[in-house]
């Protein structure tokens, strides 16, 4: 086997990684990489295969690396009692999403790809996936504090689907935005905050009968007092 010569690796993923972000996966050209990087679409396929390893190799590490943060913060929350659970659930979600939010500022570039550029590839659903996995522990977190919005069925696992998806959206923004990392980070607080609000009406719910006498229908959720704060991961 011959020698592979030093640094065309490396030119490469540079090249596709501005390919990738000027035209996104599927239109992006092999040759137009191979001839950026000084190199031969040959080449390109005996280092990565084909274009979407090449994807794989730019964009699968920082993927993995978010993924397994992301659920280390989940199933660390879950390990706690369901009353130290309840005492540090903001606390606890708004650490964990500025440690996320600095993860993927220290990694934008890939972050870009991954949300604007992934279409055609594996990685296509890569948001969608972290959804159901908050989707999921959500709901685990209001099964374990015995929300009665939960017990008593007005909470399904459809409308925490949509809720968490319309704040995940919302976090990616600030990527899609170019936004600077400060105001990223004063942005997804206030996103944070806007959110908690709205779901202190889930985990905290009014009475039905409550609910009720103030004219609204037995399916309707009310507005808890539970302290605002930011959001659980």
């Amino acid at each position: 086997m011959a020698k592979q010569v030093a640094g065309v690796s490396e030119r490469v993923l540079a090249c596709a990684k501005e390919e990738f972000l000027e035209k996104g996966y599927l239109d992006a050209s092999l040759r137009t990489i191979a001839a950026r990087a000084q190199t031969t679409t040959g080449s390109i396929y005996t280092r990565f295969h084909d274009k979407e390893g090449l994807f794989a190799a730019i964009v699968n590490p920082v993927a993995q690396e978010f993924r397994k943060r992301f659920l280390e913060v989940q199933v660390t929350f879950h390990q706690m009692d369901a009353q130290t659970q309840k005492e540090q659930v903001y606390e606890y979600s708004g650490d964990g999403m500025m440690e996320m939010l600095d993860y993927i500022y220290d990694h934008f570039d890939e972050f870009r790809i991954l949300l604007d550029a992934s279409y055609g590839t594996a990685y296509q659903h890569f948001v969608e996936e972290l959804i159901r996995i908050e989707e999921y522990y959500t709901y685990r977190y209001m099964e374990t504090i015995g929300c009665q919005s939960v017990t008593s069925g007005q909470v399904t696992r459809e409308f925490l689907h949509m809720v968490t998806t319309a704040y995940y959206e919302s976090l990616f923004e600030v990527v899609r935005h170019r936004m600077e990392r400060e105001q990223a980070r004063r942005y997804v607080r206030m996103l944070s905050r806007y959110h908690s609000a709205g779901f202190d009406t889930l985990f905290y719910p009014e009475p039905e009968e409550e609910s009720q006498s103030k004219g609204e229908g037995p399916d309707v959720i009310g507005r808890g007092d539970a302290e605002r704060g930011e959001r659980r991961i």
